[in-house]
């Protein structure tokens, strides 16, 4: 069992910019991919960023040049930068890790994005 803690959201204004960061708990397991997704009300749950073990990363087009994926694998955890940040970036933020032994989420963090 993975457990993943989540920090970071919070409300901001348009053009602001916020850092996210996931540490996830157990290190015996290998961590492949961890990633970052969010879900705005009344909408599926969408991929933001990820980035594989070697540093390959991948980002959904809406945040190309303003978000900035990274992880730390000596503490098991991911960031997610986000800079230049518009209203409809605002939904919680979920985690989630590919490990060896399976997938995990983390729980959420609201990030609003308002004037």
């Amino acid at each position: 069992q993975v457990q993943l803690v989540e920090s970071g959201g919070g409300l901001v204004q348009p053009g602001g910019s916020l850092r996210l960061s996931c540490a996830a708990s157990e290190s015996r397991f290998s961590i492949n991919v961890m990633g970052w997704y969010r879900q705005a009300p009344g909408k599926q749950r969408d991929m933001v960023a990820g980035i594989t073990s070697g540093g390959a990363r991948n980002y959904a087009s809406s945040v190309w040049g303003r978000f900035t994926i990274s992880r730390d694998n000596a503490k098991n955890t991911v960031y997610l930068q986000m800079n230049s940040l518009k209203p409809e970036d605002t939904a919680v933020y979920y985690c989630n890790v590919e490990t060896s032994i399976g997938s995990y989420w983390g729980q959420g963090t609201q990030v609003t994005v308002s004037s």
